[in-house]
């Protein structure tokens, strides 16, 4: 009896692909980006709970980058959420899990917030490559101030770390942030002045100079 013909190369290599190549089997950038909303929630009540302990620890200068960087946080998962929103998609705001509250010394809450800000650095590496490889050229374009902004808090948290580690007494982190404002409007955070200074809600189309993405309700 003669074999029956051989598949064809090419048809034999769709075969094998073919699940690789379904849309399906890989997360979708818009099912990513809402959960990296949770994610920035997250970050925003963390960072609450870290100032709130430094507060309790008469250190007001750590308190109030702690806060501001709640705040920072909370403006991110709201631009996300307007950008879903602006692309007609829906989006269920999520809780959060409880954050942690008790630290033993000071550079303890600031590794904690280096490490986050690493996490989220890899989420957003992760939305920018999934939109990319949807080709979802806006999605891509959106997601490139957040890469960029997560150069600059990951550094500036680095800088927090490194001061705490090398000072004397804690007064020197406490001068060091009143001198510097690390992660705002000084030289070493000027990237976080655009969304800071800008209040507009719907109608202002946000930091024009800077491209900041704008916040549904309005950056706080």
């Amino acid at each position: 009896m003669q074999a029956p013909p051989a598949a064809p190369a090419r048809a034999l290599d769709s075969l094998h692909h073919r699940p690789e190549e379904t849309p399906m089997s890989a997360p979708r950038f818009n099912d990513l980006l809402a959960h990296q909303v949770g994610n920035e929630f997250a970050a925003s009540q963390q960072y609450i709970a870290i100032a709130v302990w430094f507060h309790g620890q008469d250190l007001p200068q750590l308190a109030k980058h702690f806060y501001r960087q709640s705040l920072e946080e909370r403006n991110h998962a709201m631009m996300m959420v307007r950008y879903i929103l602006d692309r007609g998609l829906k989006i269920a705001i999520p809780g959060v899990e409880p954050v942690r509250n008790d630290f033993n010394k000071v550079e303890e809450p600031l590794a904690l917030a280096l490490a986050q800000e690493q996490e989220v650095t890899e989420n957003i590496k992760e939305l920018f490559a999934a939109a990319r490889a949807e080709n979802d050229a806006i999605g891509e374009q959106f997601m490139l101030w957040f890469l960029k902004e997560q150069v600059e808090e990951v550094a500036s948290m680095t800088t927090l770390l490194n001061i705490a580690r090398r000072a004397d007494n804690l007064f020197d982190i406490e001068n060091f942030l009143a001198r510097e404002r690390v992660g705002d409007h000084g030289q070493h955070g000027g990237h976080h002045g655009g969304h800071h200074r800008h209040h507009g809600g719907h109608g202002g189309g946000g930091d024009q100079g800077s491209g900041t993405p704008e916040a549904a309700g309005g950056a706080l």
